[in-house]
């Protein structure tokens, strides 16, 4: 990637969205822990929280506003007079605040959950963008439900938007249904449609927010990055609402390491992300998954003899990137009935014993018989394999 090449936002809703999932939420202290650490990744705008939905939501909010002073601290709001109000409240402090409003735009939604026309969302929207441009230059505005939308009343409702003030388009996958190339779609027909010659063109932000329903959010993100999206919202881990969110840690890794694909940068401090993954995983219900990407602990662990081999030889092999790229520990040769005789040596290298090729045979030997009873080969092992081994060499 050049320094000429486009910049893409990223907008993390770890604190909002994230935590709504069922074994997420996190105290006061651990948001702002978390909102610190978010800080220091790079992360451009931060969602502190859903300011009406209760007082220690909107108290944690206040607190964040306060203290972090370089990212965009944004408050989410319904598409409603006392929400907007309670989400500017919550932001008053902020170096640099923004109102995040929403309101559906998918007719299943309008009818069977807002009861209300299309032309009264369109006018709701219209009313409720002025007054939360009233309170902060910056709104960002989500039609809901996007993807499942008729595409010339999401035009329709986004032009609303920004000419009512709105800086932010954001045009979720709400539900997690669309594909990749439907997604990068929509994020050019809307600009056609809508920015394409006005001046908003230079002046508003398409942005993504896609649910992993179909293990397809990070997929879909990063098509709507090709269709012209130049903010990502997602979560540290992927945690979110039913299946989470795109995962912030997967579409930094591969903004990066595919930026010839790409061809845009980002603020992201690729060496905290496998920190920040931990941190998180200390204020909730669970960790992530042994075999996610990038944050996982078996992302750079390998026990397949090919595998290691390889990797002993050069770890470009079978990786493409380094642990030490995303902050994890050193990439681990995990010994296992997979294990092939060069792993094999390389550990008990490490530990001191230089075999010859007849104990390394031997030894090889009772190491594959071990390994198949027990699932875990410790260091202990291998001292009383090699120990025993060298006996049955010596007869």
């Amino acid at each position: 990637m050049t320094d000429g090449s486009a910049r893409v936002l990223f907008f993390d809703t770890t604190l909002r969205d994230g935590e709504q999932s069922p074994g997420c939420s996190m105290g006061e202290d651990e948001k702002l822990r978390l909102a610190h650490a978010l800080e220091e990744l790079g992360v451009d705008i931060l969602e502190a929280g859903f300011a009406i939905s209760s007082e220690s939501d909107f108290a944690a909010i206040r607190r964040v506003a306060r203290e972090i002073r370089r990212p965009v601290v944004a408050s989410l709001a319904r598409a409603r007079r006392e929400d907007i109000a309670r989400a500017a409240a919550s932001v008053e402090g902020a170096a640099r605040p923004r109102i995040h409003t929403f309101l559906a735009s998918s007719d299943i939604h309008l009818e069977w959950k807002l009861k209300m026309s299309r032309e009264r969302a369109l006018a709701q929207v219209d009313e409720m963008v002025r007054l939360a441009r009233s309170y902060v230059d910056d709104v960002e505005f989500s039609a809901e439900d996007a993807t499942r939308t008729d595409m010339d009343y999401l035009c329709s409702m986004c032009r609303v938007a920004i000419e009512a003030g709105a800086t932010t388009l954001n045009l979720p996958d709400t539900t997690g249904y669309s594909t990749p190339e439907d997604y990068a779609a929509m994020y050019r027909a809307v600009h056609g449609c809508v920015l394409a010659g006005t001046p908003y063109e230079e002046q508003v932000v398409l942005s993504t927010h896609c649910h992993d329903d179909l293990g397809l959010a990070v997929a879909n993100t990063l098509a709507g990055v090709q269709g012209g999206a130049r903010q990502v919202e997602c979560t540290i881990n992927g945690i979110g609402e039913r299946a989470g969110n795109a995962a912030l840690e997967e579409i930094a890794a591969a903004l990066t390491v595919r930026g010839d694909r790409y061809g845009v940068r980002s603020n992201i401090v690729l060496e905290k992300l496998y920190p920040t993954s931990q941190l998180l995983g200390e204020f909730i219900a669970f960790r992530p998954a042994p075999n996610k990407a990038i944050v996982g602990e078996n992302a750079f662990a390998h026990e397949a003899g090919i595998h290691q081999h390889g990797m002993l030889a050069n770890p470009l092999t079978y990786e493409i990137m380094t642990p030490a790229s995303v902050g994890q520990p050193a990439n681990k040769l995990v010994l296992g009935k997979h294990s092939g005789r060069a792993a094999l040596r390389a550990r008990l290298a490490e530990l001191g014993f230089v075999l010859e090729p007849a104990e390394l045979e031997a030894a090889y030997q009772a190491f594959s018989l071990l390994a198949d009873r027990k699932k875990s080969i410790y260091d202990q092992d291998l001292l009383t394999l090699v120990k025993r081994t060298g006996e049955v060499v010596a007869q």
